[in-house]
């Protein structure tokens, strides 16, 4: 095509009026001329700017699907046209749509120009016609695009180019011939590049894995190297896809074909291969609750190689109780250490686990060594997830480290906060260290005054008064909260310093600042009388950005007014008000702060009815609005006849629905919490059911977002979710009519 041909309407589009990530996308036929023009720079710029602008971050706008017919025909014409082809493709298979443009728009511009996209399939360039056939089989069009990749694939030799071809035949018509295709691809004679995308092409298609997937896969590994030059994301990692593919299935045959891939490949004498397989395993310790069984005994043994005990470290975090046996084997690792740094970080890594599997061994060794074991130090105070079950063991070693480090003039970062947090979680047993800490309580005053009271609370009323007068700024708060949690208002002057402080906490420009003060003062109940005028001037207005934390922050003040003056009628319009700013899919958790506010009112928060119940449409919102609801009144267990009637069928219905939030990991625990609230009558046996599979299935339900909390989150989840069904069934047999 003719350059001045393509380009010719370019001006004539409203570029002004759409818009792209960045806002106006009247920027576009600027980057759309430097790619045909000649400077190399300033056209591999206008690409990235592209890339960055009509398909950020996998999301596409108006502007992309205007910009699609510009971008084929420049390939077309031959400018960029492997790049402006892979471009082409992730345009047509987005599903990310943010400012209006209607589902589908994208890929049917993209569907548009396959007349110019697919006689790109012939191209002389390997590169090109592998985009070509990418683009092509995203716009998801089986009628144009599937004879032409079966007419190439009869012909096409290139490894990269066929692997392409395959997929988007399991694409774009997964009952057709794509079945003879992998089969034809897995023969052992194909190149490596295309057997791994025959056997991912299998998976796709829900094909039986049999001894012919095992044996390729094995002798594929390393796979990574295989799927360097693909351009589906999807294939990235294919070992960890195929593990998880096979674990999705949720069959007891695949699941074993899966632990045995990884067992074999954890046990081959190749770092490259082992460091495939130990992602991969770290990944289906997350995904299976059977896994860390099965995969213990290879992983721990990897702890004695020492390329491979490093990566070993960080899967083994997934085992959970099956990583006690690994105990003798960190102890060994966590001793040494030595003078250079990856060996002390080694160690140091060694050090932290061993503190979740044996701390009574891991105590000495980290009183042996603590400046040059940060992270197990930060471990054995519960950071970052208060993981510990309880205090990490006082060891009077330990507690001599702990005191020699506050001394430290280089002391700074964590490090002091969580040596803190160490020494008051011993309490009394830490009193040794009182004159330590209260010569830290100048140089760290946020965290400090909580340990003083905790080691020695009789010495430390002088040194918390103080602070909370004249100490640093930033302490205050903390001071006279710490000062105000010890026994006996004579003792410590009873709440006028915290109030002193939290006057001035709640005028504060932080929201940070003033949710916490509103939080204290809700704790100070009707004694924090005088605060009222405070709280009511924090109260966003309407000049404010109603941002997530500002409505967080409105929230706690709301609840505080509540507390203090036993009066709901200043927290409705509140809590009101953040229902209703929050009835976007970006406000969610805000919105299920809400709730939990509205349920915390109970029956007085009756008038957010309505708002409650429509936020029983989002699976993230259901479990919390479900729990206001009930908390609200919105469902009895006991009426008349009729009403009877309705309002089991109501509760049946809400118990279906928080069903589905936990089948769908969508805030489970809160779901179950909703259920039991609900009463064991409202699960009907279909239900019992399903609460029972989400119990008993092997898929583990991720009860957070924080990854290395999943295993014990949901061992949490299991026991509560075990304990509810033990509940119900125990109700059936009690309210089953006595026979004969």
């Amino acid at each position: 095509m003719d350059l001045v041909q393509v380009l010719a309407d370019l001006d004539a589009q409203p570029w002004a009026e759409l818009e792209h990530a960045y806002g106006s996308a009247e920027d576009l036929p600027e980057q759309l001329r430097a790619l045909a023009g000649a400077d190399e720079e300033e056209a591999a710029e206008a690409l990235g700017e592209l890339y960055s602008s009509i398909l950020h971050q996998g999301s596409v706008y108006e502007a992309s699907a205007r910009a699609v017919p510009y971008l084929a025909g420049l390939a077309a014409a031959g400018v960029r046209a492997g790049d402006l082809l892979v471009l082409l493709g992730g345009i047509a298979e987005s599903e990310g749509v943010y400012d209006g443009t209607p589902p589908g728009e994208c890929q049917a511009a993209v569907t548009g120009q396959l007349p110019l996209i697919l006689p790109l399939v012939d191209a002389e360039d390997p590169a090109v016609r592998q985009a070509a056939v990418w683009a092509a089989s995203r716009t998801g069009a089986t009628a144009p695009v599937l004879p032409v990749l079966l007419r190439c694939w009869e012909r096409e030799e290139e490894p990269l180019v066929r692997a392409e071809l395959l997929a988007g035949a399991v694409l774009l018509d997964p009952t057709g011939p794509a079945a003879a295709m992998v089969t034809a691809g897995l023969e052992a004679g194909e190149p490596a590049e295309l057997r791994i995308a025959a056997v991912l092409g299998s998976l796709d298609l829900g094909l039986p894995w049999t001894g012919t997937h095992h044996r390729a896969v094995l002798s594929l590994l390393p796979a990574d190297p295989l799927v360097a030059g693909r351009l589906d994301l999807e294939t990235t990692e294919p070992l960890h896809r195929i593990i998880e593919a096979l674990l999705e299935r949720d069959t007891a045959e695949d699941r074993e074909s899966a632990f045995a891939l990884l067992d074999f490949a954890l046990r081959v004498p190749d770092d490259d291969i082992r460091a495939e397989a130990l992602w991969a395993t770290e990944q289906a310790c997350l995904a299976s609750r059977s896994a860390p069984a099965r995969l213990a005994s290879p992983l721990i043994a990897l702890l004695d190689d020492p390329v491979s005990a490093r990566p070993a470290l960080s899967a083994l975090d997934k085992l959970g109780p099956h990583a006690a046996a690994a105990a003798p084997a960190l102890a060994a690792l966590a001793s040494g250490g030595g003078d250079a740094g990856p060996a002390r970080g080694l160690a140091d890594r060694a050090l932290k686990a061993l503190v979740g599997v044996a701390p009574e061994l891991a105590a000495p060794l980290l009183a042996r060594d603590l400046p040059e074991r940060p992270a197990a130090l930060g471990a054995a105070c519960g950071f970052p997830y208060d993981r510990l079950d309880g205090p990490f063991p006082y060891h009077p070693e330990l507690l001599a480290a702990a005191r020699a480090r506050l001394t430290a003039p280089e002391l700074d970062g964590n490090e002091p906060i969580h040596l803190v947090r160490l020494l008051a979680s011993w309490g009394a047993r830490a009193a040794p260290a009182f004159p330590e800490l209260a010569a830290s309580l100048g140089r760290f005053p946020v965290f400090v005054p909580a340990a003083l009271a905790a080691v020695d609370p009789g010495r430390a009323v002088v040194p918390l008064a103080e602070a909370a007068v004249s100490g640093p700024e930033q302490g205050r708060f903390a001071a006279a909260r710490a000062l105000h949690s010890l026994a006996g208002d004579s003792v410590t002057g009873g709440t006028e310093p915290l109030l002193t402080v939290l006057a001035a906490e709640l005028a504060a420009d932080d929201t940070h600042r003033v949710r916490q003060a509103a939080r204290a003062t809700a704790d100070l109940g009707e004694d924090a009388a005088v605060l009222v005028p405070r709280l009511r001037a924090a109260l966003s207005t309407d000049g404010d950005r109603l941002t997530a934390p500002r409505l967080d922050t409105d929230l706690d003040i709301a609840l505080a007014l509540w507390r203090v003056t036993g009066d709901p009628g200043e927290a409705l319009p509140v809590i009101a008000a953040v229902l209703e700013a929050t009835d976007t899919e970006w406000m969610r958790w805000t919105a299920v702060n809400a709730a939990r506010a509205a349920a915390r009112l109970g029956p007085a928060a009756a008038a957010l009815r309505p708002a409650l119940e429509r936020g029983l449409a989002d699976p993230e919102r259901a479990p919390a609005m479900a729990r206001a609801l009930l908390a609200t009144g919105a469902v009895t267990h006991h009426r008349a006849d009729c009403a009877h009637h309705a309002d089991h069928a109501h509760r049946v219905r809400l118990a279906d629905t928080l069903l589905r939030c936990a089948e769908r990991d969508a805030d489970p625990m809160g779901a179950l919490e909703a259920l039991a609230a609900l009463g064991p009558e409202s699960l009907t046996e279909p239900e019992l059911h399903r609460l029972a599979r989400l119990a008993e299935r092997d898929h583990r339900v991720w009860c957070t977002g924080s990854e290395p909390d999943v295993v014990s989150s949901d061992a949490r989840f299991q026991e509560k979710a075990r304990a509810l069904l033990r509940t119900a069934t125990a109700s059936r047999r009690t309210d089953a009519p006595a026979t004969d």
